[in-house]
């Protein structure tokens, strides 16, 4: 290398040099271990979905209610995600588009307009979730009011947001980092936490239903697996990532990507199943009754200690602001997919963090905000996951990267799975099913 090369080096960006590393790599001139972590990103990012504040309470209640025999249930909700995050990755490597810019160029404009409405609306509800976890966990941390939270959550978030203009690198290893945190965090909870790991290790792998309630909440899990932005936004982190020159380069890609699915939905699966197992080893037996965020939050300062506690609202919070940044980012693609132009970052900040502070100051009770939001989100769903469907099966969108039968029959099964479990979710929240007793 001359010397004139290496100062090119020093100087090029992380992303630069991510980008030429992987260009190395498709060529046959990088081989490794390391090569792997070239592509490690979009799955880490698009994960931040499977552990934001909406699945805070429902683990929680899960586990307090039912001890670890739920457990089954996050492990399904898991493999239904990765299936659905490997076919928006392959989507955005193959066609060079991602998911919203496809249903622009492919489907007539009434109905782009519609989709570009109800993914809009989902954004919001996204956010909704999103931000209010991040918020509230500072106010129960640091003992503020929610509306200082809400403030300090936009603040920082926003400044995260920055460090993607420096390309898409940086960014990847921000989220990296928080989802390490979040990890971290029920790692040290598995430690304190008193857990039955041959009842746990037992419930996993074995299906089981207790009664009707126990029902409702694993719709709730099952029925809130595969979250509308992930879908688009994991689409439009691989489209653009790296430079393809042929079907051998895109082949090498989603092969790496569907490592790296795996992997990091692994990973939430695991943090997923932490919850779980801490809300079943901790509150179950003398706290059945535990369902929400503070309710947990303070009986945890009791019976593990102040220390627990705290951890388990740090990663309230890490979660909190992460899935906020990653929402935004999700809702700023989706706009700029249906529409076609470019949408300033701190807009799309506003869209959606203006109704969160709309809901706060109305007054109105943060869990049943974030009932309603899982609700909009419910109904929002069908969209971007048919539209994945009907894309990722067409021949002449993906040629040879069609989905197999197998994979499509799959896909389908699951598809209808969730979605009718929404819909069940659905008619529960507005009293159009009756309770079973």
């Amino acid at each position: 290398m001359s010397l004139q090369d290496d100062k090119f080096s020093r100087k090029s960006s992380l992303t630069e040099r991510t980008s030429e590393g992987i260009s190395a790599m498709l060529a046959g001139k990088r081989k490794g271990g390391r090569t792997f972590l070239l592509m490690v990103g979009p799955a880490v990012i698009a994960s931040i979905a499977y552990m934001d504040p909406g699945n805070f309470a429902t683990n929680i209640q899960a586990g307090s209610g039912y001890g670890y025999t739920l457990l089954w249930v996050v492990l399904l909700a898991n493999l239904i995600a990765m299936l659905f995050q490997a076919l928006s990755a392959k989507v955005g490597i193959v066609t060079g588009r991602n998911l919203a810019e496809l249903c622009r160029d492919n489907l007539s404009k009434p109905v782009v307009v519609a989709m570009w409405i109800i993914s809009e609306i989902a954004a919001m509800a996204t956010d909704l979730a999103e931000f209010l976890g991040g918020a509230i966990g500072l106010a129960l941390l640091f003992n503020m009011p929610l509306i200082i939270g809400m403030i300090i959550t936009a603040i920082i978030t926003y400044a995260l947001l920055m460090i993607d203009s420096r390309g898409f690198r940086p960014t990847e290893i921000l989220i990296g980092i928080l989802v390490s945190i979040i990890g971290i965090c029920y790692l040290i909870e598995m430690v304190i936490a008193p857990v039955d790991w041959e009842a746990a290790g037992l419930h996993l792998f074995t299906p089981e239903m207790p009664d009707a309630n126990a029902l409702l909440i694993s719709v709730g899990i099952i029925g809130a697996t595969v979250m509308p932005h992930a879908l688009y936004l994991h689409s439009g982190l691989t489209q653009a990532r790296a430079k393809v020159q042929s079907d051998k380069d895109r082949r090498q890609l989603v092969r790496y990507s569907n490592r790296e699915v795996i992997v990091a939905l692994a990973i939430a699966g695991m943090v997923n199943m932490a919850m779980v197992i801490m809300a079943a080893s901790t509150f179950h037996g003398a706290h059945n009754d535990i369902a929400e965020i503070d309710q947990a939050y303070h009986t945890l300062t009791p019976l593990l200690g102040i220390g627990a506690a705290g951890v388990f609202l740090v990663s309230l919070i890490v979660s909190g602001i992460s899935s906020s940044v990653v929402g935004t980012m999700a809702g700023q693609m989706v706009m700029q997919g249906f529409v076609g132009f470019y949408i300033p970052i701190w807009v799309r900040r506003l869209v959606t963090m203006i109704p969160a502070f709309i809901v706060v100051a109305l007054g109105v009770n943060s869990t049943e905000a974030l009932v309603v939001s899982q609700v909009i989100l419910s109904i929002s769903l069908p969209v971007p996951m048919i539209a994945l469907l009907y894309f990722s099966g067409r021949k002449v969108i993906m040629g040879q990267f069609a989905n197999g039968i197998v994979t499509q029959i799959v896909a389908i099964l699951s598809a209808i799975v969730v979605l009718i479990l929404n819909f069940v979710l659905l008619f529960m929240t507005f009293g159009l099913i009756p309770e079973i007793s």
